[in-house]
């Protein structure tokens, strides 16, 4: 199966891997200003866009996967300071892919969210299980989602809301 690009994922304008900015760090590794980079992963075109281009509006950059194994090839080749995941998604489900994030060196450690319909306890319980540090149903609360973010891209941002 040939490895798609991460630029060119989803719907979004198409940019050129040129066209990315490198990301700066400060001394502590952390990246300055508009460098974080957030993966969203949903499999729906609408939520992909709505999510992608509120995540650009507070001056993220994104990249995009439709399914979880995209998600594992995206993270892998961009490795994003956090992941927007969609639980419900064709072939390799959200959890699952939370899974073999967390099972890659390199990507242990990225904050995960989980943005599904799924409110019940037990999905809840089941994708913190996975590793996720948020979680946030649909429809988004997109205050709710921004200060969940700004918690765990914080510098020793522990934030589970």
């Amino acid at each position: 199966m040939p490895t798609k690009d991460p630029l060119a994922t989803s719907g979004l304008p198409s940019l050129k891997r040129d066209d990315v900015p490198k990301r700066e760090v400060s001394k502590e590794g952390q990246p300055i200003g508009s460098q974080f980079l957030i993966l969203v992963v949903d499999d729906a075109p609408d939520n992909l866009a709505m999510i992608s281009l509120a995540m650009q509006q507070q001056g993220y950059q994104v990249v995009t996967a439709a399914n979880g194994e995209d998600a594992v090839s995206v993270a892998k080749q961009t490795t994003p300071n956090l992941i927007l995941m969609d639980i419900n998604l064709p072939g390799l489900d959200g959890l699952g892919a939370t899974r073999r994030i967390r099972e890659t060196e390199g990507l242990r450690d990225i904050p995960i969210v989980a943005v599904t319909a799924l409110g019940t306890e037990g999905f809840q319980r089941a994708a913190y299980d996975a590793g996720v540090a948020g979680y946030l149903t649909k429809p988004i609360d997109l205050d709710r989602m921004n200060q969940l973010i700004a918690r765990l891209l914080s510098p020793g941002g522990s934030g589970k809301l």
